[in-house]
């Protein structure tokens, strides 16, 4: 089930996932938001805090990749790292039909919550804890980027972000 804000199924996962692992975290319900900066507002956090997560369809296939929200991804340092061609951002549509989100409520888990392969960007180790849309945009979930990493099992986790200009 679906709706405006996001894909209550996917909170749902992200909880139980962290449940069933023992994991500390805590839970925030606020406004809807839209950006990165709304979201950081409404969890009382800095925006470097932020786990941005990116779904991009790279050479064909859809992949995951999380930054940290105040930077900027380098598709170029991803194309590179990773050997791709051709890079684009899923669009609203893909993103919808694919995982039942909208814009700024994707988490940034791959398998077993999103069936999509993950990519960290090594910035994310830098800060004590992490704090991201959990599949809403009306729900944010914040827990030690230790325990974060611990769970989501990325792919690989190297340097794809810049800091904006």
């Amino acid at each position: 089930m679906t709706d405006s804000l996001g894909n209550p199924a996917i909170l749902q996962a992200i909880r139980t996932l962290l449940t069933d692992r023992g994991i500390e975290f805590r839970e925030k319900h606020h406004e809807p938001t839209l950006t990165s900066e709304d979201a950081a507002r409404a969890r009382g956090e800095d925006l470097r805090i932020g786990g941005k997560a990116l779904l991009m369809n790279a050479d064909g296939a859809f992949r995951l990749f999380v930054l940290p929200a105040d930077r900027k991804v380098d598709s170029g340092a991803i194309r590179r790292e990773l050997g791709i061609r051709k890079m684009r951002f899923a669009t609203r549509e893909e993103l919808h039909e694919l995982t039942g989100l909208v814009p700024g409520s994707v988490p940034p888990f791959g398998t077993p919550v999103m069936p999509y392969p993950l990519y960290l960007d090594s910035a994310l180790r830098e800060n004590e804890r992490i704090a991201f849309n959990a599949g809403m945009l009306t729900d944010s979930i914040i827990l030690k980027v230790s325990d974060y990493l611990s769970v989501a099992v990325p792919e690989r986790i190297f340097g794809f972000s810049e800091m904006p200009q």
